[in-house]
């Protein structure tokens, strides 16, 4: 059992719970009749989580590389099955509801460790020079793009599409051994992106533009869309400069009151910055720093390359939502709607991030029986 990788997780957790009443408990009573409604479904959801943990923890990794395949199928599968028996929840139809399942469950969730362990088996048969030529990198990247077009174009959620992506490219990214061209490409992505932003700005016709677009002109100018797509942004921001360095105290904030909606989802990053100030946000962000820094100490001395590339696979998708959120946070781009990891409510996501633990964790136990052999041979 890796101990440091157990405790950080289990901080970062009981963290969230502490924030997640701190910010919900408002909404909570007022549209829910008890303050800690939001807390008694999030433990719930991280109970589970953790004895999932536990349990894939004990499965040898090895195992994934032989069901990969089945996993990314069964993954697909699922997302496929929103069309016909998608639950619309806040007017998007994203998740499905299990009659044995206490939670509604988010494909796209599901989704992102199959892409992990489907490109992880990919990329370990190819190898790092075949993975460098243009079939390779097509034959690597394909899990990760066809099943981020479905997760866009029938949950019509481009972020976590957007992840699902990077997750592909940045195990492909880490494996080979030719990084300029991922530069080359990651400089054409701003580019397209600037040109987008360009186009809409230009746009003659604002009334014929998309909720995405409009997000973007909100993003440019909040001020100019306050009593709209711009609002949530505005209190966001306020949120985070009246916490000054120190904050206001934990439970003391007033942008909870209702002044920013479902404060307890994608936007609780600002309420800790209000109620733990400059010192709380630069905690927190050095926690998940410590977090990704421990996988990578597990990436570099896994038994194998197949263990080494799933969790470059976990690393890639917690850091990239990390710091999709706090981006959107700080309004340092457009609204996407991406929760922050361990902390966010969310069943789906806490639950299938800590089952991506747990594989980490199945890589980290090669690492400790080495560690006793040497101790035993000394």
């Amino acid at each position: 059992m890796d101990y440091s990788l157990l405790f950080i997780v289990l901080f970062l957790l009981g963290f969230g719970l502490v924030m997640l009443y701190s910010t919900s408990s408002y909404d909570a009573l007022v549209n829910h009749g008890s303050s800690t409604y939001f807390l008694e479904k999030q433990m719930l959801y991280t109970g589970l989580g953790l004895g999932l943990m536990a349990f894939v923890s004990k499965i040898p990794y090895t195992f994934w590389k032989k069901t990969s395949l089945a996993v990314y199928i069964i993954s697909i599968v699922l997302v496929a099955l929103v069309i016909p028996f998608g639950v619309k929840v806040n007017g998007a139809k994203r998740w499905l509801k299990f009659p044995v399942i206490p939670m509604r469950l988010q494909p796209a969730e599901v989704a992102k460790i199959g892409v992990i362990i489907c490109c992880a088996m990919i990329i370990e048969w190819l190898g790092r020079r075949r993975i460098s030529s243009i079939p390779g990198f097509l034959l690597t990247m394909f899990p990760a793009v066809f099943a981020g077009v479905l997760i866009w174009k029938i949950t019509d959620n481009l972020s976590s599409a957007i992840i699902v992506v990077m997750i592909g490219f940045g195990m492909l990214f880490v494996a080979s051994p030719d990084y300029l061209k991922f530069f080359a490409m990651g400089g054409a992505a701003v580019g397209v992106a600037v040109l987008w932003v360009r186009h809409v700005v230009n746009s003659a016709d604002t009334q014929s533009l998309d909720f995405r677009s409009e997000r973007i002109l909100a993003w440019l100018d909040p001020q100019a869309y306050a009593g709209g797509k711009g609002y949530q942004t505005i209190q966001s921001l306020y949120a985070i400069g009246s916490g000054g360095i120190f904050g206001k105290g934990l439970g003391q904030s007033m942008q909870k009151l209702g002044f920013i909606p479902e404060a307890q989802n994608d936007m609780i990053f600002s309420i800790i910055c209000e109620e733990l100030g400059l010192f709380g946000a630069i905690s927190i962000m050095l926690m998940f720093v410590l977090l990704l820094w421990r996988f990578m100490m597990i990436a570099n001395n896994a038994d194998d390359f197949y263990g080494a590339m799933l969790v470059v696979g976990v690393i890639c998708h917690i850091a990239v939502q990390v710091i999709l959120n706090i981006a959107v946070v700080t309004n340092t781009i457009p609204n996407t709607g991406v929760t922050l990891p361990f902390i966010s409510y969310g069943g789906s996501s806490v639950f299938f991030l800590l089952s991506e633990i747990g594989i980490v964790m199945s890589v980290a136990r090669g690492l400790s029986r080495r560690e006793l052999e040497k101790m035993g041979e000394d």
